[in-house]
C-alpha cells in the first residue's frame, strides 16, 4: 500500500507540475496577444468570465465520468484565476 500511495504521489506532483507549466506558457501568450490593446478593467473582467464560462461549459462533457460539474467549474476558475494573475502582471 505504502507503494501505491508514494506512486499516487508522485503521479499528483507531475501533473500539477505539467499544469503549472501549461499555465505559464498560455499567460505568455495572451499576455503578448492583450498587450498594446487598450483594454480596460471592465474589458478585461468580461474576458475573463467569458473564458470561464466558455471552459466550464465545454470542459465539462468529458463524458468519462471522472469529474462533477462543481468539481470542474472549481477547477475551472482556480485555472483561470491564476492565468488572469500572470496576465495582469504582465500587463502591468
Amino acid at each position: 500500500m505504502a507503494s501505491r500511495l508514494a506512486d499516487l504521489i508522485r503521479k499528483a506532483r507531475r501533473l500539477a507540475s505539467e499544469r503549472d507549466r501549461l499555465i505559464d506558457s498560455l499567460a505568455d501568450d495572451w499576455a503578448r496577444a492583450l498587450r498594446g490593446q487598450g483594454l480596460t478593467a471592465g474589458d478585461l473582467d468580461e474576458l475573463w468570465a467569458g473564458l470561464t464560462e466558455d471552459a466550464v461549459r465545454h470542459g465539462g462533457h468529458a463524458g468519462d465520468g471522472t469529474w462533477t460539474a462543481q468539481a470542474w467549474r472549481a477547477e475551472t476558475q482556480d485555472v483561470i484565476a491564476r492565468l488572469r494573475k500572470k496576465v495582469e502582471a504582465a500587463l502591468q
